[in-house]
């Protein structure tokens, strides 16, 4: 935005997010565990609607995070042209060394490990798929995007408070929410300030819906047909006196 603004062009940015992912109690909890499975570990959780953020309400979590850590645990990692592979590694060593600096942060403040925690046996630049309890809002995992495969669950009591959880941030790109009640989905998908909001589904990106955000993750949309807008400019022409 800064380089285009000494010439006014015109720029459309998507520029990362900080998903959360909200269960709520009464979510179906296969399609709860399915839809978060999928949206936080593909890639290697390393795409930028991702969800960073897993909060759980307090009478489902104990049961979520066991399930949940169950089938994060059976997930096989390495070569992924390898029979039953479903995680590779982080694109760099840089890449781990962040999701290693985030997790001694959240541990230092009080976090605990649920399943993973570390650097693969595989070695170079493959991570475990980690889950971690107790994690809290001050912690860089709520913070910002850790861009791998780790998966942070917090807590929370009511619906006002996951909504309040998941907008106190600056980024807002995708969101995603599972629950079993039609009006808490036309509620909760209008309070949320994201740009996309998956109800019941952790796999939402498609061409032919428009992509992007608000806040700092960014402006404009691609695809569909608003994703055209953003190469576009109206005239308006208004004749008089023709006659």
């Amino acid at each position: 935005m800064a380089g285009a603004a000494g010439t006014v062009k015109k720029v459309s940015l998507e520029l990362g997010g900080n998903a959360p992912c909200i269960i709520f109690d009464d979510a179906d909890l296969d399609v709860a565990l399915k839809g978060t499975l999928a949206t936080k570990f593909r890639n290697s959780g390393q795409t930028c609607v991702c969800a960073n953020r897993i909060l759980v309400q307090e009478g489902i979590y104990d049961k979520f995070a066991k399930a949940f850590s169950n089938a994060v645990q059976a997930m096989k990692v390495g070569d992924g042209f390898g029979e039953g592979v479903v995680q590779g590694p982080l694109i760099n060593d840089a890449a781990v060394h962040k999701v290693e600096s985030f997790m001694q942060d959240a541990i230092s403040k009080g976090a605990k490990v649920l399943v993973g925690g570390k650097k693969h046996s595989l070695g170079m630049t493959f991570y475990e798929p980690t889950v971690m309890a107790d994690v809290k809002s001050d912690m860089l995992l709520s913070r910002e995007e850790v861009f791998g495969p780790v998966a942070p669950l917090l807590k929370f009591k009511t619906e006002e408070e996951a909504i309040r959880m998941a907008n106190d941030t600056n980024a807002g790109l995708a969101a995603y929410f599972f629950t079993t009640n039609i009006q808490r989905s036309w509620r909760v998908s209008e309070a949320l300030e994201y740009g996309l909001v998956g109800v019941n589904e952790g796999l939402i990106s498609t061409e032919v819906a428009p992509f992007g955000g608000v806040k700092q993750s960014g402006l404009g949309r691609e695809g569909s047909k608003y994703g055209m807008d953003e190469y576009l400019e109206i005239k308006y022409i208004c004749m008089g006196n023709m006659s």
